[in-house]
């Protein structure tokens, strides 16, 4: 210390410019590096080299959701459905349910055909079905061996054939090879397969002004619905179907904004299957959209490797068995997403889990009759078995 106690600073200086200067040789290197680094400050050290990596780790793991909270900001909502009320009590007469609507009755009901392809889910089919069977004249179906990623899968209905005798004399059965193409966005797969679909339903036999239910398996048309629409003169000749939207089972009620589904009066040359929107006209409360509605966890894993969103499995540990039954049980999202929403009000209304629903009032007729059967899918019965 010099005298009178004082440090003299300019000394210091001048031994590190000393240092640090040309006429230096001597100087050890750690000298030499803290006299580098003099002129930076410790907190945007930290910041570059702990803050950067973590931001960049962050949005690794979190961008997709973060894409999806700002989606309001770049892409605007779709046009909205002119919505058409629907009414229906078994007590009202098919003449006045048909006069409710604006419409005439017919003398006779048009034909109906329900065209889907199938892909694993054996329990929805049958619900499906026989929810739908006393009104439907011909059953279509078309199977592949190939997931629309891909990948080689077993014929599902084939092998689980007898489980649907009751439909066997109404059904037009088909089977596509895939194409098994490496790489190839798995959207062209699927379109490659409702082309084939398209021409399986000519062979099942439709006519003009038939009607033709365009939908995914699990999105389940109610049977009223669709009695009301073969019976009523004057229905859109194109007509999406309102359905009430489920995951996991009839527990999880999260809204009923599911419309893809769609019934077509048959138009010969023109009428073409698809799976995305045709008309304006939307018919309300129609229905029930029940997705990933599964007995068997190797079930979930099998459509989340299989079907077109496949980049949604973004890391392995998602399609670890004891995450996807954590996940159902509380009502989670599989891929780890936020709400498909277009404004942000919506998207924050919708953040977290589904609340569990205590209500199974109003599902399919078959589901409810056969309750111990299909445990699962009701209220209350979360768990699945491994499969």
């Amino acid at each position: 210390m010099p005298e009178g106690g004082y440090y003299n600073s300019k000394k210091s200086d001048d031994i590190c410019e000393d240092v640090c200067g040309p006429s230096s040789r001597v100087a050890l290197s750690m000298s030499r590096l803290r006299c580098i680094l003099r002129g930076f400050d410790l907190k945007a050290l930290l910041l570059l080299f702990i803050g950067a990596p973590l931001f960049i780790f962050g949005i690794y793991l979190h961008g997709q959701k973060i894409t999806y909270f700002l989606r309001p900001l770049w892409e605007s909502p779709p046009k909205p459905f002119n919505v058409i009320p629907h009414y229906y009590h078994e007590n009202v007469s098919m003449e006045n349910l048909c006069k409710l609507h604006g419409w005439g009755v017919r003398e006779t009901p048009r034909r109906v055909f329900d065209a889907v392809l199938f892909s694993n889910e054996v329990d929805i089919l049958a619900i499906r079905w026989k929810e739908l069977h006393p009104y439907v004249s011909e059953f279509v179906l078309l199977e592949s061996n190939s997931t629309f990623t891909g990948k080689l899968k077993p014929l599902f209905f084939a092998k689980n054939r007898d489980k649907f005798k009751f439909a066997e004399s109404r059904l037009t059965y088909g089977l596509v090879g895939g194409r098994f193409v490496k790489g190839e966005n798995p959207f062209v797969e699927e379109s490659y397969q409702r082309v084939a679909l398209d021409q399986l339903i000519r062979i099942a036999g439709i006519d003009e002004d038939d009607l033709l239910i365009m939908s995914d398996v699990d999105e389940i048309p109610s049977g009223h619905t669709i009695d009301l629409l073969r019976w009523c003169d004057d229905v859109p000749d194109k007509l999406h179907l309102e359905l009430r939207n489920y995951l996991y089972s009839f527990e999880f009620y999260l809204d009923n904004k599911s419309w893809r589904a769609s019934v077509h009066r048959y138009k010969p040359g023109k009428t073409r299957y698809a799976h995305f929107r045709q008309t304006d006209d939307l018919l309300a409360d129609s229905g029930w959209h029940c997705s990933f509605c599964f007995r068997y966890i190797s079930d979930f894993v099998f459509k989340m490797k299989a079907y077109s969103h496949v980049d949604r499995v973004r890391f392995s540990y998602y399609l670890k068995p004891s995450r996807i039954q954590d996940v159902i049980c509380r009502g989670a999202d599989l891929f780890d997403m936020l709400p498909e929403e277009y404004t942000f009000q919506e998207i924050i209304a919708k953040l977290g889990p589904i609340p569990s629903s205590f209500s199974a009032v109003h599902l399919p007729g078959y589901l409810l009759q056969n309750a111990g059967k299909y445990k699962y899918l009701l209220p209350g019965n979360c768990l699945r078995e491994s499969g």
